[in-house]
C-alpha cells in the first residue's frame, strides 16, 4: 500500500523496495539453477579417479506386435511342412507373451513349447544344440535335471543387437530338427530380431 506524504519520500522508498523484490523474484530461478549445475571435475593429473557405479541398465523388450509377428512366421513355416504346432514366445524375464496351439496339436506340446523357449532364453543357446551337447557330455546332461529346462530341439533365444530379449519355443512339428527350423524361420530380419 502506498501512502503519500507531502514530501513523497515514503512513496520513493516503497517503490524502490517493490523494484528490489521484483528483481529478486526474476533472478531467483537463475540462482537456483546455478546451485544445481554439475560441479567441474578438478582431479589432478595422474590421480586414479573412479567413475560412479551404474545401478541400472536399459533393456530392450519384445512388444506384443513383435511376438505376434514371430508367431505368425513360425506358424507359416510349420504350414509349409504341412504341420500344426504350438508356439511360445517369452520376454527377457521368461514371462509368456504369446502361447498358441495349432489345431489338433496335443496339449503336452503347449507346455513343451513354453519350456523350450524358457530353456533357450535362460541358457542363451538353442535347445537342439543343448540336447546334442548333453548326449556327448556327461556334465551337460545335468541340465536335464533342472526344473523348467527341456533339452529337446525347438527352442531358440531371440536376439536384438547382441542382446537376448526373449525366447521362442516350437513343439509338434514332427521332430527336433523340424521344430528348430520352424523356430529359426520366425526371425524378423528387417527389424533386426534374430533367432539363432
Amino acid at each position: 500500500m502506498l501512502y503519500t506524504r507531502s514530501t513523497g519520500s515514503f512513496v520513493k522508498k516503497t517503490t524502490m523496495l517493490y523494484k528490489l523484490q521484483l528483481l529478486i523474484l526474476l533472478f531467483l530461478p537463475l540462482l537456483s539453477s546455478a546451485q544445481t549445475s554439475k560441479p567441474e571435475s578438478h582431479t589432478p593429473a595422474g590421480s586414479h579417479y573412479q567413475a560412479q557405479p551404474t545401478y541400472t541398465a536399459e533393456t530392450q523388450q519384445l512388444t506384443l506386435e513383435a511376438a505376434l509377428e514371430l508367431t505368425n512366421r513360425a506358424q507359416a513355416a510349420a504350414k509349409s511342412l504341412n504341420k500344426e504346432v504350438s508356439v511360445a514366445v517369452l520376454d527377457a524375464s521368461g514371462q509368456i507373451i504369446i502361447l498358441a496351439r495349432g489345431n489338433g496339436v496335443g496339449p503336452h506340446n503347449t507346455e513343451a513349447a513354453r519350456r523350450k523357449a524358457y530353456t533357450a532364453l535362460s541358457t542363451k543357446t538353442p535347445t537342439l544344440q543343448l540336447a546334442r551337447n548333453a548326449s556327448a557330455n556327461p556334465d551337460t546332461q545335468n541340465l536335464a535335471n533342472l526344473p523348467e529346462l527341456l533339452l529337446l530341439g525347438g527352442g531358440c533365444p531371440i536376439w536384438y543387437k547382441g542382446q537376448v530379449i526373449g525366447g521362442i519355443g516350437i513343439a509338434g512339428g514332427g521332430g527336433p530338427e523340424n521344430d528348430h527350423n520352424i523356430a529359426t524361420a520366425a526371425a524378423v530380419q528387417n527389424a533386426a530380431i534374430l533367432i539363432h
